[in-house]
């Protein structure tokens, strides 16, 4: 019996030792592939990571909304999402209405602004919203916060989905279908240069922004202040001019579940000087990746470790 006794608490001192030492896995949701947040996601990943303790990766999603699933069901550590997105989820409000809050989402760090592409083929007389009408228009798949932020646009400008041929496919499958000429235009909501944008302007499809601009755009803005006024700078993308839009954060979402101490490892390695270094050098959205903006439009509370960071910084109190 004392054999038996002593085996079984060896066996679970073998066991707790091994627990103390497994490699930690932090499964970070981004988006498509041929959007920003996938880039930027895998950029986090390498740099969070630390050899034997934490083993970081980014995962391709259908982006803002899929990851605040994935992350309310414990199926991701983190994951990005759009700002307003983000802030539904916790107040069961917008396209989380009648649905259960997510009361356990928490904040790591606000990223850099996502600018609302709409993209048409060059000569297409498409000008503004309301020239959608009786087009064929993608607005990207269900679970995005892109097709989300593409009803509110087209809401504000008086079209109805009804008054579009929509189409619910990712940005690079929109792109090949526009070059074809099989699609009239196409809206995708992230950092400036997107992949998918950025080929079709290089690669000898003319292609045009439209801006988001006047009276429509500024109720949108009144009525959800998460938007902010954006310009994406002249030759973003090449051959086309500065283009005035509209832009949600984005950010990187947690559960309150997580480890307080994992949070804080991750969001401490993202402020580093090296990570700094690497996401600047790697995306034009990394520039913008700074403790200082982490802090900016948080509409939800903060994760108990990410918190621990900033205060130490002194950007909290």
């Amino acid at each position: 019996m004392k054999f038996k006794l002593w085996a079984a608490a060896l066996a679970a001192t073998f066991a707790f030792a091994g627990a103390a030492n497994a490699q930690q896995f932090f499964r970070i949701g981004t988006g498509g592939t041929a959007g920003t947040y996938y880039p930027v996601g895998g950029m986090i990943a390498n740099a969070v990571s630390q050899p034997g303790k934490l083993v970081a990766t980014a995962q391709a999603t259908n982006g803002s909304l899929a990851n605040v699933n994935a992350v309310a069901s414990g199926s991701m550590e983190a994951g990005f999402s759009q700002s307003d997105v983000a802030t539904w989820a916790y107040t069961g409000t917008g396209a989380f209405e009648g649905k259960p809050k997510v009361t356990d989402l928490r904040m790591i760090a606000n990223l850099y602004p996502e600018s609302i592409h709409l993209v048409v083929k060059k000569g297409s007389g498409i000008k503004s919203v309301a020239d959608l009408k009786g087009k064929r228009v993608a607005l990207d798949e269900p679970g995005s916060g892109t097709l989300i932020n593409a009803r509110m646009v087209l809401a504000a400008f008086g079209v109805k989905e009804s008054d579009i041929k929509p189409e619910y496919i990712k940005p690079n499958q929109a792109g090949d279908k526009l070059k074809d000429g099989a699609l009239d235009a196409f809206f995708f909501v992230g950092g400036a240069p997107a992949g998918a944008i950025a080929e079709l302007a290089s690669g000898g499809t003319g292609i045009e922004l439209v801006p988001l601009v006047g009276a429509p755009a500024d109720a949108l803005r009144k009525s959800n202040p998460y938007f902010a006024v954006d310009t994406i700078a002249a030759n973003t993308y090449k051959d086309i001019g500065a283009v005035q839009t509209l832009a949600v954060g984005a950010q990187m979402v947690t559960s309150a579940k997580i480890d307080a101490e994992t949070v804080y490892q991750v969001t401490k390695a993202m402020y580093s000087d090296a990570t700094q270094k690497s996401l600047q050098a790697g995306h034009a959205k990394g520039k913008f990746i700074t403790k200082e903006n982490a802090v900016q439009g948080v509409g939800i509370p903060y994760h108990p470790g990410a918190e621990r960071f900033y205060k130490e910084v002194g950007l909290l109190k």
